[in-house]
């Protein structure tokens, strides 16, 4: 349930709104604008309440039913788009912001190098994963701890803030001390544990869309952070399992426009896996940013035929430098630059 405050309501009367609620058993969320402030009211059993009981409230200008799964990543919550800032980074905004990176971290030489390269070219994020959940149990896991070490030393060297995935809930706080950015991998979308300890962090989070998950259950992933009290939400789509097989996944270049109408939340796209090899990766960057997302996750590696991890979909430096210079031209004619 949505209650709409009168433009210029008190905080008196807001918060005799939010007594009601809480003295119904609701759990609740404000979200204040400069004009308006909305109050988001939650719980299971708010559809046996009848609207009135707000209604009747002073400086409550309407009251409204939310019938989606998902609720606080709903645009009725909070017409206006959400912007995530991230080391006066914003995601959301005008800027189309590019995150590039290896897909793992395996050397220290590797990290600086990689780091140096994609900022020249106009990276505003240094993605790389230190923890790395994998299909086979044998292949490279990541460096754990030690690749924490060297994202830390990448940023001090580069200046560049950190993207890391984080995949145990016990490794939220210990990854978050190192990253700018935390990232829930596609495989954890519906780890529910992890995501609330996720939110609970308070850092800004990337949450790739599950390869075999609609857009709804995507959204009500995103209301696990977002009920935590964490606002600093991106969602990112990295491509579906469908029966094509020419590619790793199927991009769904729609769920850009569906997210941009449905949800407050900022979209960025990953390329690299949806395209499984270098290849294809530029092609489905351009349609991103022509489709309205507000940013690219792009794996970059030094030398992708000795990658640990995803080699064949990692563009390198130079391959990644050109694909920013055609980028340029396509975000001005949609009104947003890199």
């Amino acid at each position: 349930m949505i209650i709409e405050m009168v433009t210029g309501a008190s905080q008196g009367e807001i918060d005799v709104v939010v007594d009601r609620a809480k003295s119904l058993g609701f759990k609740v969320q404000l979200n204040q604008g400069t004009d308006k402030t909305v109050v988001a009211i939650l719980g299971g059993n708010t559809g046996q309440v009848q609207t009135d009981v707000f209604t009747v409230l002073p400086g409550v200008e309407s009251v409204t039913r939310i019938m989606k799964p998902y609720k606080l990543a709903a645009r009725e919550v909070q017409p206006i788009d959400t912007v995530v800032a991230c080391n006066g980074i914003e995601i959301g905004s005008k800027r189309i912001v590019v995150i590039a990176g290896p897909c793992a971290v395996e050397t220290r030489e590797q990290m600086i190098e990689v780091a140096k390269q994609v900022k020249s070219s106009g990276a505003s994020i240094l993605r790389g994963g230190a923890f790395k959940p994998r299909t086979s149990p044998f292949s490279f896991q990541g460096l754990a701890n030690a690749g924490l070490d060297l994202l830390s030393q990448a940023r001090k060297e580069s200046g560049l803030p950190v993207a890391t995935e984080v995949v145990d809930p016990s490794d939220v706080t210990l990854v978050a001390e190192t990253a700018d950015i935390l990232q829930i991998g596609s495989r954890n979308m519906q780890n529910y544990a992890l995501l609330t300890s996720a939110g609970k962090s308070k850092r800004p989070i990337i949450l790739k869309r599950g390869f075999a998950c609609t857009i709804t259950e995507w959204l009500t992933a995103a209301d696990y952070l977002l009920d935590e009290g964490n606002k600093n939400v991106i969602l990112c789509e990295r491509g579906i399992r469908t029966f094509e097989d020419s590619v790793r996944f199927s991009l769904d270049i729609a769920s850009i426009a569906v997210i941009k109408k449905v949800s407050h939340l900022p979209i960025i796209v990953d390329p690299s896996h949806a395209a499984g090899h270098y290849s294809f990766v530029p092609s489905i960057a351009k349609a991103a940013v022509a489709a309205g997302a507000d940013g690219l996750l792009i794996e970059v590696h030094p030398n992708p035929k000795e990658a640990l991890v995803d080699g064949a979909q990692s563009l390198t430096p130079v391959a990644f430098d050109r694909l920013m210079n055609e980028l340029r031209p396509i975000a001005k004619s949609v009104g947003r630059y890199i």
